[in-house]
C-alpha cells in the first residue's frame, strides 16, 4: 500500500485536529466564513512588469511574513482595491 505524503502545513493541520484545537461553529458563522473565502477566490490572471529591485524587496517582505510573494502581492492589491 502506498503511504500518503503530506506537506508540512497539512501535517500541522492534522496534528491540530488530533489535539482538538478546532471547535464547532453554528451554521450562521459557517456561512459567513464560506462567503469570506469565496470572496477571496482568485479567478483572474494578471501579468505585469515591475522594477527588479522592487520585486526583490517584495519577495523579502513576503518571506518575512511567511507567505509566497504572489500571495503577498495579491493581498496588497486586495487591500488597495477595498479603499
Amino acid at each position: 500500500m502506498n503511504k500518503i505524503r503530506m506537506t508540512k502545513s497539512e501535517k500541522a493541520l492534522e496534528n491540530s485536529l488530533i489535539k482538538g484545537e478546532y471547535a464547532d461553529v453554528d451554521n450562521d458563522v459557517f456561512r459567513e466564513i464560506a462567503r469570506s473565502v469565496a470572496a477571496r477566490k482568485k479567478d483572474a490572471v494578471l501579468n505585469i512588469r515591475v522594477n527588479s529591485q522592487d520585486l526583490k524587496n517584495i519577495k523579502r517582505k513576503a518571506k518575512k511574513s511567511g507567505v509566497r510573494y504572489q500571495t503577498f502581492i495579491s493581498e496588497i492589491l486586495h487591500k488597495i482595491a477595498q479603499l
